[in-house]
């Protein structure tokens, strides 16, 4: 481990300081409130090569499977929902029979068998996270078939994060019984805004007493560290009904909470072309939402976790922030990072020895490379050593709110920290020698402060990103 990587995993350091609960200034807003990526990786999708041979992360795997001790993190997506939700920027594939998974659940199959044979003895997971699309559209069966199909070929310890997304409506309590039977004990519950007018703008309907019920059901069933995924900024949103959606599910008193801006990307995602641009909240209208969060969450007991996440006190994610020791990945802010991550199914992302690897998104695509016998991927990077350390800081400036840049940051962030400056002066970010820390009020701007650390930035300026506020 590098002396930088060291400095990021003390566990003598302090705890997060409280969120600043005060609006930002509205010429800050305005400043700040430009495109940037969200850095759920670094460096971010868009820079990455297309096409990526498959027999580059075949190389990968068989470089990883010559540390058989180390443990893996794995990522499984399951594209199918019921119905398309006009918000949604995941890539999903609309069908109300369930058939069709069957066949995917074949090619989930062969590519499983495919990763393995390059991986060798490496076979212990430390983090498993299916996503979607809606994980719960398998039915009790077809989830068996998954679960037996991934265990009879890794081993998964006992001390591992088992977590699968679920849509309440779609879901149904023998389902959460099932799924905890098999071993998941971590579930993220989607909910966005209890109001109806913005449910119906959405194409996504779902009661309050479904939820709270699929809620507590998991909660008797023992699933720790449940989430309810909010989204701020949609259209029709209004502050008094983000409010009433709030005090809903903060009287259900889930572990965490998942709080994320809306990305609207009409360019990139047809179906957002239906949503109506002039009723969605903007700027300082948008920010008040994510304040109104801040203030409701943190009066209710929760902690702030990194960019958009909350926490209760005794989450592990709330004591491993508070250590400095927070970790991220491509499945969200986790106490169980893996060196590397092997990612299963339709525009899956691979993250394995410095190697990002993206399988097909369209289901076609991704069926017809398994039947050739080959790995779906299509598009990915091998990363330099310059990417490598500026991903720790990155990624520590997204989980921690710090980071020190190691004995020789001052020269080689020479311009980094020159253009921090006026972070700092507008209170923004405090630079103490190699050490840079977020103040609670450049939280509000925690992508801006990533964006000075990306040397790729430049490369993707064709690109559409979400606003940064």
């Amino acid at each position: 481990m590098s002396a930088m990587e060291n400095g990021l995993v003390q566990t003598a350091a302090r705890e997060s300081a409280p969120p600043n609960l005060e609006a930002p200034p509205e010429e800050l807003v305005r400043r700040y409130d430009v495109p940037g990526p969200r850095y759920t990786s670094y460096p971010t999708a868009p820079v990455w090569r297309e096409p990526f041979e498959p027999v580059e992360l075949e190389k990968k795997l068989e470089e990883a499977g010559r540390s058989p001790d180390e443990p893996l993190s794995m990522y499984v997506h399951i594209p199918f929902c019921k119905t398309l939700c006009t918000y949604c920027g995941c890539n999903v594939v609309i069908s109300r029979d369930r058939k069709v998974a069957d066949k995917y659940l074949r090619r989930l199959d062969r590519e499983l068998e495919l990763v393995t044979a390059r991986l060798g003895e490496r076979r212990k997971l430390s983090q498993i996270h299916w996503g979607g699309g809606t994980p719960t559209f398998l039915d009790q069966r077809q989830t068996a078939r998954l679960w037996e199909a991934i265990t009879s070929r890794f081993k998964v310890l006992p001390d591992a994060e088992v977590a699968i997304e679920i849509n309440p409506p779609t879901t149904t309590c023998e389902q959460l019984s099932q799924l905890r039977g098999l071993g998941f004990n971590r579930i993220s519950m989607g909910v966005q805004d209890f109001s109806p007018e913005v449910q119906r703008t959405i194409n996504r309907y779902q009661g309050v007493d479904q939820t709270r019920e699929l809620l507590e059901h998991a909660r008797g069933l023992g699933f720790s560290g449940i989430n309810c995924d909010l989204v701020y900024g949609l259209p029709r949103q209004t502050p008094e009904g983000w409010q009433r959606t709030l005090e809903l599910v903060l009287q259900m008193r889930p572990d965490r909470f998942a709080v994320y801006a809306f990305a609207f990307l009409p360019q990139q995602i047809k179906h957002q072309r239906k949503l109506p641009v002039d009723a969605m909240p903007k700027g300082p209208a948008k920010l008040g939402l994510l304040l109104a969060a801040y203030q409701a969450m943190v009066k209710a007991g929760y902690q702030a976790i990194g960019m958009d996440h909350f926490a209760l006190p005794d989450d592990e994610l709330a004591l491993a922030q508070s250590k400095r020791v927070l970790g991220r990945n491509f499945q969200g802010y986790t106490v169980k990072t893996a060196a590397d991550v092997v990612a299963f199914g339709a525009s899956a992302i691979a993250d394995v020895r410095g190697c990002f690897a993206q399988n097909a998104k369209v289901l076609a695509d991704f069926d017809k490379a398994l039947d050739e016998g080959r790995l779906a991927t299509v598009k990915g990077m091998v990363l330099s050593a310059d990417d490598c350390r500026r991903r720790v800081v990155i990624n520590s400036i997204m989980c921690n709110f710090w980071v020190d840049l190691g004995q020789d940051g001052a020269s080689y962030f020479a311009r980094e920290l020159e253009r921090l400056r006026s972070f700092e002066s507008d209170g923004l970010v405090r630079l103490s020698g190699t050490e840079l820390t977020v103040t609670p009020l450049g939280r509000y701007f925690l992508r801006n402060v990533a964006m000075v650390f990306d040397a790729h930035l430049a490369d993707a300026k064709n690109v559409t990103f979400s606003r940064t506020v």
